[in-house]
């Protein structure tokens, strides 16, 4: 058999070539179509203001000297649901927050456990929390008592002790209510433990930030697919969910903390 001259041989070759090349590009052309419109992360004012000014953070953010934060939780501080360390929500909220204070050294402690109620994370606030000297401290709470049927009763004791021993330390505290996921809102006292928390903020006078009222103005105002913001097992809180919600946290703290420094200075002129 005689075979093909080289210049045909190699004509053939580069147009196999070009051929898979151009199916390659097809592909990854079809794939990139067939995939959702990137999510924006965005939610009302009114859901991300925090009701209390940040006075601790404010002195420290005047004063140019260090912020410490230390965010205690379960597996949605933890960061079960990202696809590495660096992207859970205490990581990614490091990130915005040097980004807003750059002159600042900020510092983010992530104090998450998986599957913990509000008992546990008060059984190690003297090691986890207290050891630390945070200047803010963001307590992730409610999901797992949720989860579990436990009665409202014992969150709320737990909670209101957990609170009180913050106060008295004189740290800023931020609550964050739980995660509006399938497995959770499917709970029949998911609206009583994010009512409780509300109520409780108030009372005791600390700031909430409205993490199931953010999450839920996704899914039902703007139309955002659970997958979106969702990890596959209907529970935790995926890369995306992740940073988003460090991002419009972040920005509630740069303004809360603003607000007290304003209130204070205008006081300081009277």
């Amino acid at each position: 058999m005689t075979s093909l001259p080289y210049f045909f041989r190699s004509a053939t070759a580069l147009t196999f070539a070009a051929a898979v090349a151009t199916a390659a590009l097809l592909s990854a052309r079809a794939e990139t179509a067939a995939l959702p419109a990137a999510a924006s992360c965005s939610a009302p004012a009114d859901l991300v203001r925090l009701v209390n000014p940040l006075k601790r953070v404010a002195q420290r953010v005047a004063a140019g000297q260090p912020l410490t934060i230390v965010a205690i939780g379960s597996s949605s501080t933890a960061g079960a649901g990202a696809s590495s360390p660096a992207m859970n929500y205490p990581s990614r909220l490091a990130v915005e927050l040097q980004a807003m204070y750059p002159s600042l050294s900020v510092t983010v402690i992530n104090r998450g456990v998986n599957g913990e109620e509000s008992h546990d994370m008060l059984a190690r606030f003297d090691r986890d929390v207290f050891a630390q000297n945070p200047d803010l401290v963001l307590w992730q709470v409610g999901s797992n008592s949720v989860l579990r049927d436990r009665p409202l009763g014992e969150a709320n004791t737990s909670l209101r002790d957990g609170l009180k021993r913050l106060r008295e330390a004189g740290m800023d505290v931020v609550l964050i209510n739980p995660q509006y996921a399938p497995k959770v809102i499917t709970k029949h006292d998911v609206d009583g433990m994010v009512d409780l928390i509300h109520l409780t903020a108030k009372e005791t006078n600390v700031d909430l930030f409205e993490r199931f009222a953010v999450m839920r103005y996704w899914r039902l105002t703007e139309d955002i697919p659970f997958s979106t913001f969702i990890s596959p097992d209907e529970l935790h809180m995926n890369d995306w969910s992740y940073g988003c919600i460090a991002k419009l946290l972040a920005g509630a703290i740069h303004e809360a903390a603003g607000r007290s420094t304003v209130t204070a200075t205008a006081r300081g002129r009277q």
